[in-house]
């Protein structure tokens, strides 16, 4: 059985529902929202924005996913994806013609849960694959709209072995429409590698195709945390066994090491937190490090070995120099080809003012934390 289906009870107690020799619908790329139309109220754009704007045949470029931050004084609050966006149409606004009223045409997905839209908001924008600043405006028209939910992506558990919390909601399936569990997904040294959490909403069970007494299921709702297909031959080397050389991720381009890296935060879900190591010297192997995910893969093996997890984004990086993690400061950093990350992180934003570089800003947090950092 490759994986587990647990849930927890009213005490918070972890149960197994099930066992599985596989799954279906396991690996699926994210469905995407449906087009509209939206306008960029008072706009001076900036960046990615501004360059597009002067060239030619605007409609015809894309700007990629553009992020829009929304601010409540000095405070980003919201923050919003505009997936493929297009520009449409441009003419200057009304009441300032320095400044532009751009239509666009792309996807919407909000990052969080809440829509209120503050008092006096400011609108920031960030586009292109650094997500670099690309200007701010006044307002966006057709921002905050009721947008329904998108369809469910159901998951087949296949040779299913089920233990009593499943066979409840295989006998009342109506009660367990509402019902979480978390699939485990095993190595093939048994040990869980991943997890993913799915409803257990049932549409269907029968035989199984495997034979005996295993039953396959269809669950309507696989959940919204689900791998893109591109991630999947970084599994199938992870099923082998967590990585036992450094480097192995190097290979990949920035999405497959992003899934890398997402395997790697299993390493620290333990029961008791890891004691921690301070002093001595790390060394970082900057030989690949040319996108963020890169560079926490790359400092991740510096600091805890191949495989390990110290954050995988600027929040989550701070977060571990805290402590908890395995390593904490004061400890030496000796970066070697550091030039590498400076040159491919250069367009890349770390902090909000614009002032630094990612690579920049990272380096400024280690030494803020206690560590020395020498670049190589």
């Amino acid at each position: 059985m490759n994986y587990l289906l647990v849930q927890e009870d009213e005490d918070g107690v972890e149960r197994l529902c099930g066992r599985c020799a596989g799954v279906e619908g396991l690996f699926v790329e994210p469905v995407p929202p449906p087009r509209e139309v939206l306008t960029l109220r008072g706009c001076r754009p900036d960046g990615l924005l501004n360059d597009v704007l002067a060239e030619p045949n605007v409609s015809l470029r894309s700007l990629g996913d553009v992020c829009v931050e929304v601010w409540d004084g000095e405070t980003p609050v919201q923050w919003w994806t505009l997936v493929d966006a297009v520009v449409v149409a441009h003419h200057p606004h009304p009441d300032a013609p320095e400044r532009y009223d751009i239509t666009l045409g792309a996807g919407v997905r909000n990052e969080e849960s809440f829509f209120e839209l503050p008092a006096a908001p400011r609108f920031e924008l960030f586009a292109g694959s650094a997500v670099a600043p690309a200007g701010h405006c006044h307002a966006v028209d057709g921002l905050f709209e009721a947008r329904a939910d998108p369809p469910l992506v159901p998951l087949e558990l296949i040779g299913c072995e089920p233990a009593e919390p499943l066979l409840k909601a295989l006998r009342r399936p109506a009660r367990a429409e509402r019902d979480w569990a978390r699939l485990l997904v095993l190595n093939r040294h048994g040990a869980v590698m991943a997890t993913r959490t799915v409803g257990l909403a049932i549409t269907q069970a029968r035989p199984s195709v495997l034979g005996g007494t295993l039953i396959d299921i269809t669950l309507s709702d696989g959940g919204d945390e689900r791998p893109s297909p591109a991630a999947r031959p970084i599994w199938a080397e992870w099923y082998q066994g967590p990585p036992a050389e450094p480097n192995l991720w190097a290979p990949y381009d920035s999405q497959g090491r992003a899934a890398w890296l997402d395997l790697t935060t299993r390493a620290w879900r333990m029961p008791t937190p890891r004691p921690d190591r301070s002093g001595g010297e790390h060394h970082l192997d900057g030989r690949f490090v040319t996108d963020v995910p890169g560079l926490h893969c790359a400092i991740g093996e510096a600091l805890l070995g191949p495989g390990r997890y110290f954050g995988r984004e600027w929040n989550a990086f701070k977060d571990c120099l805290c402590g908890g993690f395995g390593v904490a400061p004061p400890f030496t950093l000796t970066w070697h080809d550091s030039e590498i990350a400076r040159r491919a992180l250069a367009d890349v934003a770390g902090d909000p003012e614009g002032e630094l570089s990612y690579f920049e800003d990272i380096v400024r947090l280690l030494e803020q934390r206690g560590v020395t950092v020498n670049l190589r």
